[in-house]
């Protein structure tokens, strides 16, 4: 569905973008993170044909953007940081606005109109003037008229912005329903909202993508972390012993029992041997696991190596 190779872009002597390169598949929901400045909304607005780069390529189901601008914008709904909005118009008048300018079919507009506006729960205000309303509504109605025409390809640039708690679970439950039929790109600053809705991560960092892999792939360490369920002698020297064991570090599990975390250097997966080891030494193990990094912790890795 996106296929982006060697994207660049400068502003002036700032580098923005400096050869980007990646694909995304149909049917995806995929995460674009980085921190501010990175390049990510520059890349979105490339992808989306409000902007052009300086050298490289860009496709969207197949369309260069660049030469196919409005057939790919036809293919795509997207939903800028702030939401492009007419204040003096209603709801209502505005998404009726939006479908006559996405050529939506008359006989069509009404059917279309009453699915987007049930999925963003914006029922009960259709009259109200979109000036009266507060951040997390009007970030409803950019959403709305981003799925009005039911596109391929949905961007969103930070869409829970200004959002209360609830209101971010009901847009994850509607990503998660639009994932159905939708290829999704999901940028945001929130990387729990990331985690709970992406299948996959690309992490731009300076400019440049510094991670692209699924969310378990990313997690994955080669870390054991082993759990007793009371103190126990000797437990740290066996562990030393252990072929291919490089750290043994003694740590408190969430609940409080006494735990270690024992560090490879060579990727080798340690729990079968440790295993083995517990039940020689006959430990009271309450859990053997293999460590994961949460999505905060390697993106606070990237941009302590950036």
């Amino acid at each position: 569905m996106i296929e982006i190779v060697d994207l660049t872009k400068s502003y002036g002597p700032i580098e923005a973008l400096r050869g980007v390169s990646f694909s995304v598949a149909s049917g995806q929901v995929v995460g674009l993170l980085g921190p501010n400045g990175a390049g990510k909304s520059t890349a979105m607005k490339i992808l989306t044909g409000y902007l052009q780069p300086d050298s490289g390529t860009v496709k969207v189901d197949g369309l260069d953007v660049l030469t196919h601008t409005r057939e790919v914008q036809a293919r795509i709904g997207y939903l800028p940081e702030n939401a492009p909005l007419y204040p003096e118009l209603t709801i209502q008048s505005y998404l009726r606005m939006m479908a006559d300018l996405r050529e939506i079919p008359r006989e069509e507009q009404t059917a279309r109109l009453s699915e987007a506006i049930y999925a963003t729960g914006l029922v009960e205000y259709l009259t109200r003037p979109i000036r009266q309303l507060s951040k997390g509504f009007r970030q409803r109605v950019g959403l709305a008229q981003a799925i009005l025409h039911r596109p391929k390809l949905l961007v969103l640039d930070e869409p829970t912005i200004g959002l209360d708690p609830t209101q971010i679970v009901e847009i994850r439950h509607l990503i998660h329903r639009l994932a159905r039929h939708t290829t999704i790109l999901f940028s945001s600053h929130i990387l729990s909202e990331v985690e709970a809705v992406c299948d996959r991560v690309i992490i731009i960092m300076n400019g440049e993508v510094k991670a692209d892999a699924h969310l378990a792939e990313l997690s994955a360490t080669a870390d054991a972390i082993l759990v007793l369920q009371s103190e126990t002698d000797g437990v740290d020297q066996a562990l030393r012993a252990i072929d291919g064991a490089h750290k043994i570090e003694s740590i408190q599990s969430t609940d409080g029992y006494p735990a270690f975390r024992i560090t490879t250097q060579n990727e080798k997966d340690l729990c079968p041997i440790i295993y083995d080891l517990a039940r020689q030494k006959n430990w009271p193990v309450r859990e053997l696991r293999r460590d994961a990094k949460t999505l905060e912790a390697v993106f606070n890795q990237l941009a302590t190596a950036a």
